[in-house]
C-alpha cells in the first residue's frame, strides 16, 4: 500500500509543475456498475452490487495529446450485504448495508500513445461524502448494526457510516477515438467506514474499509 500511495503522491505532485491547459477542457458523462465489500465488518458478509453515474472533465496537461487530469463528480453506491443461519441451518437474515456517496475522484490519466483509439491508465485519490445510509434486515442479535437503533447493552456501539472517507483509485481502460471510453477501476479504501464498530464486544479492532471494483462507460463531448 505504501508503494501505491507514494506513486499516487508523486504523480499528483508532478501536476503542480506541469502545464495544465484549462482552455481545452472537454466534458463528459459517465455511468457504470459497482461491486463493493467492506473489510472486517458485519461478518459473515457478501458483496453489494449497485451503480455510479455523473459527470467528468478531461483537462490536458502539457503539449502532447497524451496526459490529462480527470476530475469527476458522481453518485456512487457502495457497502455490503450480510447473511447468517440459525442453529438449525435455516436462513436467519438477509441484510443490506448500503452506503451511498457523492464521490469526487481526481485522476491523473495517461494514454499509452497519442493515437485516437488507445488504452489508458489512471490513478488518483477519491473523496467520498456520505449522502445516505440504507440498512435492511439488520440481525436481531446485533441491533446496533442499524444506525437508527441503540442497543441499551452497548450504547456506544453503532453501525453508522463515517460521513467522509478516502480511497486510492486505480484504473485501466480503452478509448475509442478519445470519445467513448470503457474503464475498469479499483478503489482501495483508506478510511474506517464504521469507526464505532471497533467497540463491538468480541469484534475486531481492525479498520473496516470499503473496497470497490467498478466497470464504467463514459462519453466525452468534443
Amino acid at each position: 500500500m505504501k508503494k501505491l500511495l507514494l506513486t499516487s503522491a508523486l504523480a499528483l505532485s508532478t501536476l503542480s509543475f506541469a502545464q495544465i491547459d484549462f482552455a481545452n477542457t472537454r466534458f463528459g458523462i459517465t455511468a457504470g456498475g459497482n461491486y463493493s465489500r467492506v473489510r472486517n465488518a458485519h461478518n459473515p458478509s457478501g458483496p453489494r452490487f449497485t451503480f455510479q453515474g455523473g459527470a467528468l472533465a478531461l483537462i490536458p496537461i502539457g503539449k502532447a495529446n497524451q496526459f490529462f487530469l480527470q476530475p469527476e463528480v458522481v453518485y456512487y453506491g457502495a457497502g455490503e450485504t450480510g447473511k447468517d443461519k440459525d442453529s438449525k441451518g435455516r436462513d436467519g437474515y438477509d441484510a443490506v448495508y448500503g452506503n451511498n456517496y457523492l464521490s469526487v475522484p481526481v485522476y491523473f490519466k495517461g494514454y499509452f500513445s497519442e493515437a485516437e483509439s488507445e488504452f489508458f491508465g489512471m490513478i488518483g485519490p477519491r473523496f467520498n461524502f456520505l449522502l445516505n445510509q440504507n440498512i435492511k434486515n439488520a440481525p436481531v442479535s446485533r441491533p446496533y448494526y442499524d444506525p437508527d437503533v441503540t442497543d441499551p447493552l452497548y450504547p456506544s456501539v453503532s453501525g453508522k457510516a463515517s460521513s467522509f472517507n478516502l480511497a486510492l483509485g486505480l484504473g485501466v481502460g480503452y478509448s475509442y477515438k478519445r470519445q467513448l471510453e470503457l474503464a475498469l477501476k479499483y478503489d482501495l479504501g483508506l478510511s474506517d467506514t464504521y469507526p464505532d464498530l471497533a467497540k463491538e464486544k468480541g469484534g475486531t479492532n481492525k479498520k473496516k474499509s470499503e473496497q470497490v471494483i467498478s466497470l464504467s462507460l463514459s462519453y466525452i463531448f468534443n
